[in-house]
């Protein structure tokens, strides 16, 4: 829309073609008033709205604007903690401009970046992460929203349990079983009754539904995984059409992997298989290496769970930062088969 005004007030995606089973990657206001939202197929985004105009990605093009907006960041801060190329947390408890009010810091950064890279962003000013992340949703779009210490306790009391980080749809569903709505339902229950129910992911239940994060910003962010896949326009049929894709997703990860330099080991290796009927598994395995045959033995394996068509198929490696697997030798010389359940 910033490059093409005629495309303002119009539903636009970005994403892959409805026709080659392509994907939204994201999407702007007016289409999410249809129901579109990311991940959703192409084809059934053209459904919800047939006049949907679906843009290819220009990857080149977002990572210029991120820098940009970065750069902006780093006037005010230089402690930020990139989470993707438009989301970012920033920490100015020591910024001396506006002396020190966040609310005023957030106002001037949107209005830079306004100016000078012609988008809008939105912000949320809080005392800690998870509050700054919910926060941040809640005026979008070109909004920002403040809570403020003496606001947590209310707010978090009435936020439903959805909005929290690492509640997904089963989650959520036992929740609701349970009767747990939002977080003031969560603190009837005390920090071992949730340990119960939600196994270790419970006692981090417990300080969120208390508006509790303690986790500071990162300036340096460590690198989990890297990984390649495609959605093929026709489904492959059998084992063997699986195969023959392999040595071309090997060369996107290498190109990816070339890129990180020496500062990560490879410590396993993994396949990804969605089938035609969207049931979807990943096989890993322990290795210091990323090689095909290890690939080839994912694969074989992956696919024997569904012996159907596949529409996806995806590689990767897990990584260790070289200093960690750097002091346990003996981690990188193993190589076993871990069987990960189909999702």
């Amino acid at each position: 829309m910033r490059d093409n005004p005629e495309l303002v007030g119009k539903p636009i995606a970005v994403g892959g073609s409805p026709d080659r089973r392509g994907v939204v990657a994201t999407c702007n206001y007016t289409a999410r008033e249809f129901g579109i939202h990311s991940a959703m197929p192409a084809a059934t985004a053209r459904k919800h709205c047939p006049d949907l105009i679906i843009i290819r990605p220009d990857m080149e093009k977002y990572r210029r604007a991120s820098q940009q907006i970065l750069e902006i960041f780093r006037h005010y801060t230089s402690v930020i903690e990139p989470l993707s190329l438009d989301e970012a947390f920033l920490d100015v408890s020591e910024s001396s401009h506006y002396q020190g009010s966040a609310t005023l810091i957030a106002d001037a950064i949107r209005q830079q970046v306004r100016d000078e890279v012609k988008i809008t962003i939105s912000a949320g000013i809080a005392s800690n992460k998870f509050l700054a992340k919910i926060a941040s949703d809640w005026n979008k779009p070109d909004g920002q929203f403040v809570i403020t210490p003496n606001q947590v306790n209310g707010f978090v009391a009435k936020l439903p349990v959805h909005k929290l980080p690492g509640v997904g749809k089963v989650t959520a569903s036992k929740m609701k079983r349970l009767g747990i709505e939002n977080c003031n339902d969560l603190r009837q229950l005390d920090a071992e009754q949730l340990r119960e129910y939600f196994g270790s992911f419970g006692e981090r239940l417990h300080e969120l539904s208390m508006g509790i994060d303690d986790r500071p910003v990162q300036t340096e962010r460590i690198r989990k995984s890297v990984s390649v896949e495609n959605t093929f326009a026709v489904d492959l049929p059998t084992l063997q059409s699986c195969l023959e894709e392999l040595p071309q997703l090997e060369l996107q990860l290498a190109k990816r992997l070339n890129k990180l330099g020496d500062e990560y080991r490879v410590h396993k290796q993994f396949i990804k298989i969605k089938f035609h009927d969207f049931v979807h598994t990943t096989v890993e395995m322990v290795s210091n290496t990323a090689t095909m045959d290890n690939f080839v033995k994912l694969c074989e394996e992956g696919f024997s769970r569904g012996e159907r068509p596949v529409r996806l198929l995806g590689m990767g490696v897990r990584l260790l930062p070289k200093q960690e697997i750097d002091s346990n030798p003996n981690e990188a010389d193993q190589l076993t088969l871990t069987l990960d359940q189909d999702v």
